[in-house]
């Protein structure tokens, strides 16, 4: 703890008066951030570093198990991070990032020891589908197998919920608003990203078109000109 109070130290001595600039702007203008990224509460997993990212230019929401629970489910912070991102600072983008070695994951692969925690545990059913279609799709996974293809799985049924959202919904639909799914494999040192043209995760590249899960497309609701016409 005494090295993590150091560092506290060394921001107020060197690395905010080396960026006293941008601080200023942003205490004078507030935040407008470029997206929105729901990921695990993991310590090995930091958002900012992945993205590379300067204060104020990414809006954050972790939790256990990178979890977005249905609308409407609960009131809690999640929902709250979400409707305010959207909403408030007119966020366009919102990435759902998972990662290899997940904890949360392997408990929803095998509860086992869940019963000590509770709220854990009833946090993590909003992950449950996940683990159903991994368990009823590929009984034959061995274990390590198994938690991969929950944690990708995971990305998927999460931001199903997502979509559930009456911000995230209507922004979607007014065309302003794109998903992503991330995964992150601490091991490779490797981002992946679902493409939601062939429902697979690939490799982010920097030489490739970014793979996105729901691009942002405005579409409403009618039905189709052929059915007027046939009238």
């Amino acid at each position: 703890m005494n090295e993590l109070i150091g560092r506290v130290f060394h921001f107020e001595k060197t690395i905010f008066p080396n960026s006293s600039e941008l601080f200023g702007k942003l205490a004078t203008h507030g935040q407008a951030p470029k997206a929105l990224m729901i990921s695990c509460a993991d310590s090995r997993i930091v958002p900012e570093q992945i993205m590379q990212a300067e204060p104020g230019e990414l809006f954050v929401c972790r939790n256990a198990g990178n979890i977005v629970p249905t609308f409407g489910t609960m009131n809690g912070g999640v929902s709250s991070t979400v409707e305010y991102a959207v909403v408030a600072l007119g966020v366009r983008d919102i990435i759902v990032c998972g990662h290899s070695d997940c904890g949360a994951m392997k408990a929803l692969s095998d509860p086992t020891g869940l019963e000590a925690m509770p709220n854990v545990a009833a946090w993590l059913r909003h992950g449950a589908a996940a683990e159903h279609v991994v368990s009823t799709c590929h009984p034959e996974f061995a274990e390590r197998e198994r938690v991969r293809a929950i944690s990708l799985e995971n990305v998927i049924v999460q931001l199903s919920h997502l979509r559930t959202h009456p911000s995230v919904a209507a922004a979607i639909a007014r065309g302003e608003m794109a998903l992503h799914g991330w995964f992150v494999d601490i091991h490779a040192g490797q981002v992946l990203g679902l493409d939601g043209e062939i429902d697979q995760f690939v490799p982010l590249r920097e030489d490739c078109p970014l793979p996105v899960a729901l691009p942002a497309r405005a579409r409403v609701a009618r039905e189709a000109e052929y059915a007027e016409a046939a009238e």
